[in-house]
């Protein structure tokens, strides 16, 4: 879809500043987004900054929980009042919502420029609203939870915040087939599952445990057992079958690769997969030690893996069935 010419200008400045954000907040991304083209990588980037600008809120210094709660309100009605023009897109679950909240603390998280760039991309690739409404809700939940009791919430919160990530890029990678959706989401919830096992210690220090109550406990494990850090047998084998089932998700999450017929796409999320997925290798090489020291990729590593991605791409985000994937759920969109 072309732009009207008065928007053109606009939209080009919020495409170069979603860039510029991608490129700062997103090394991986940024890196894998590469072995895209055009318009492709630029609605990427897009799509990014808008879920970046909307992370910042919950992990910043953005405020109060109260005035939180208002701006992720005034984003769920910019989300909505973009899709009245399409209807065929929109949410049936949100219908109409009340007048926009006012005032400075309502303010929405992004500039004029990168909403017309999101604005484009949506009508472009015509991306559905629900994936973005979801992701607004597990921001939601990261203002009213600090713990999760099982895997099943943790599960729908890694749904909310990145497999729906997944859905909203699919259609700018070209995956018009049904089959790539569900793997999409299950890329997604892979990554996040990835960060919070490379991110322990920096959750603690933000008041927050993501990992399982219930499993922690499995393993004879506690909050406080958490805090000394201390890695023994009981922590390598809770971390060990962490790991198993994020590797179970990119397993799965392979399975739609084929699906993805945009120029480049099949290559970049291999590669997408792949630099998240050696993150675990890295937490593996620790010997499980993430309370010192954050798990990388260093760049030669993804060099390597970007040079295996053009010469064998299935070696680098391999189909599995492991019988690591009786620990997911079924095939599915949200959890």
């Amino acid at each position: 879809m072309t732009p009207a010419s008065d928007d053109a200008p606009l939209i080009a400045r919020g495409y170069g500043l979603a860039k510029q954000v991608t490129r700062q907040h997103a090394k991986s991304f940024s890196f894998a987004s590469y072995l895209l083209f055009g318009q492709r990588r630029k609605a990427a980037f897009a799509l990014y900054a808008f879920c970046r600008r909307l992370d910042d809120l919950v992990d910043g210094d953005a405020g109060e929980g109260g005035d939180l709660s208002l701006r992720l309100a005034t984003a769920r009605w910019r989300v909505r009042e973009l899709y009245t023009a399409m209807p065929e897109l929109a949410s049936a679950e949100w219908g109409l919502l009340p007048a926009p909240p006012r005032g400075e603390a309502a303010r929405a998280p992004w500039d004029a420029g990168e909403f017309a760039a999101l604005a484009h991309t949506v009508r472009r690739y015509r991306i559905p609203e629900q994936p973005f409404q979801d992701l607004i809700s597990g921001m939601e939940m990261d203002l009213t939870r600090a713990r999760y009791d099982t895997w099943a919430q943790l599960d729908l919160y890694c749904y909310r915040v990145a497999g729906v990530v997944g859905l909203m890029l699919t259609p700018v990678l070209g995956g018009e087939d049904a089959r790539a959706v569900a793997p999409a989401a299950d890329l997604g919830r892979a990554m996040q599952l990835t960060n919070i096992l490379r991110d322990v210690r920096e959750d603690l220090e933000r008041g927050r445990v993501y990992l399982p109550a219930e499993e922690l406990r499995a393993y004879g494990l506690s909050e406080d057992d958490l805090r000394r850090g201390e890695v023994d047998a009981r922590w390598r084998d809770f971390m060990r079958f962490q790991i198993r089932r994020a590797r179970a998700y990119y397993a799965r999450a392979a399975s739609g690769v084929r699906y993805l017929r945009g120029v480049g796409s099949q290559r970049m999320v291999r590669l997408m997969g792949a630099l998240y997925g050696d993150i675990l290798r890295d937490i593996e090489a620790r010997d499980f030690d993430v309370f010192r020291a954050r798990a990388f990729v260093p760049t030669r590593r993804k060099l390597a893996l970007a040079a295996l991605t053009l010469v064998h791409p299935p070696s680098v985000l391999p189909e599995s069935s492991d019988a690591a994937q009786a620990l997911l759920p079924r095939t599915g969109t949200e959890g």
